[in-house]
This record gives C-alpha cells, sequence and structure tokens, in this order.
C-alpha cells in the first residue's frame, strides 16, 4: 500500500511535460515510455486496471481490452491529424472519474464503464497518436505504447486484486482512489 500511495504522491508533484519525454530514438522504447512517464497517462491506465478488478468477473479483461481497443482507434485518428478539441481536458477528466470511481467503490455498470473507458481510450490514443507522425518509427511506437498501456493496466489489476480479499486494503485503495481524483484536479488547472 505505501508503494501505491507513494507513486500516486509522485505523480502529484512530477509535472505534465514528462508525458512527453523520454527516448528520442521514435519507436518501440519511446512508445513504451509515454504512458509510464506521463503521470496524467499512468494515473489512467493504473486506474482502469484497479475499476477492472474491483468490478471482478469479465471487467478483469473487457474493462482494460475496451480501452485498449478504442486507444488504438484514437491513436490512428491522431496520425491522420483529425482534429478534437479538448483532448488534454478530456485526459484530465478521464483521471478524475477514474479515481472518483476507485474512491467511491460503488457497483457500477459494467456498460457504462466500458462506455466510458471506451471514451478515454480514444482521447489518450489521440494524444498520442498526434504526436506519431514525426516520430521515425510511427508503427513501432504505436506498438510500444499499446504494450505499454497494457501492461499498466496488467499492474493496476494486480494493485487491485488482494481488495477482494481484504476489507482494509479496499479501504485504502479507496483513499488511493481520492488522491488520484486530487492528482485529476491537478492536471486539469
Amino acid at each position: 500500500m505505501l508503494w501505491i500511495i507513494s507513486l500516486v504522491a509522485v505523480a502529484l508533484f512530477s509535472p505534465s511535460a514528462l508525458a512527453h519525454s523520454g527516448s528520442t530514438d521514435g519507436g518501440f522504447l519511446a512508445g513504451i515510455q509515454h504512458p509510464v512517464l506521463g503521470p496524467d497517462h499512468l494515473l489512467a491506465m493504473l486506474s482502469v486496471g484497479i475499476v477492472s478488478a474491483m468490478m471482478g468477473g469479465r471487467a478483469i479483461w473487457t474493462v482494460p481490452l475496451t480501452f485498449v481497443v478504442f486507444m488504438i482507434v484514437g491513436g490512428l485518428l491522431g496520425m491522420e491529424r483529425l482534429y478534437f478539441p479538448g483532448v488534454e481536458l478530456g485526459i484530465a477528466i478521464s483521471v478524475i472519474l477514474l479515481g472518483a470511481a476507485i474512491a467511491f467503490d460503488r457497483g457500477l455498470s459494467v456498460t457504462w464503464v466500458m462506455a466510458f473507458v471506451a471514451l478515454f481510450g480514444i482521447v489518450h490514443g489521440h494524444a498520442h497518436g498526434y504526436e506519431m507522425p514525426a516520430l521515425a518509427k510511427p508503427w513501432t511506437y504505436a506498438l510500444g505504447f499499446t504494450v505499454g498501456t497494457a501492461g499498466i493496466h496488467i499492474a493496476g489489476v494486480f494493485i487491485a486484486l488482494p481488495a477482494t480479499r481484504h476489507v482494509g486494503y479496499r479501504n485504502g485503495l479507496r483513499v488511493v482512489g481520492a488522491a488520484i481524483v486530487a492528482a485529476g484536479v491537478y492536471f486539469l488547472i
């Protein structure tokens, strides 16, 4: 739990510009680094995994898969340079709403969660894809950010799995969810 709280604290005080730093090879490594080094992307993707594990059942894999599929769609739209107003606003809102889903820990409808996660996936994917055409290796970059995103989702699932058996741990996740909401508000401001 201390590791999770530390991760959230680091993300709260990291500049959002980190989402666009890291490897300069423009390929697979740069793609993996983008969602990992960008605190807004990292928190949203961890939250998707946490929410899916808290929901349990098939949601453990269908919710993250929905995000990844729609992120790829958003990435393709971004690569085509289709303009989406408010992408950064949408990313901040995704962090806030996903954090709130963790913090409030209420029985959520899988259908509604998947609908919101699909929308969030498009927004996050668009942000990734919009940058890709300037890179030397856009398709390996896309593969990298897809693998990186899936890996972060899996980490979120593993972070939340003990909460299915321990009420105290679940309450700790609620605190983490509140911290994620605070981070999202910071990104919004």
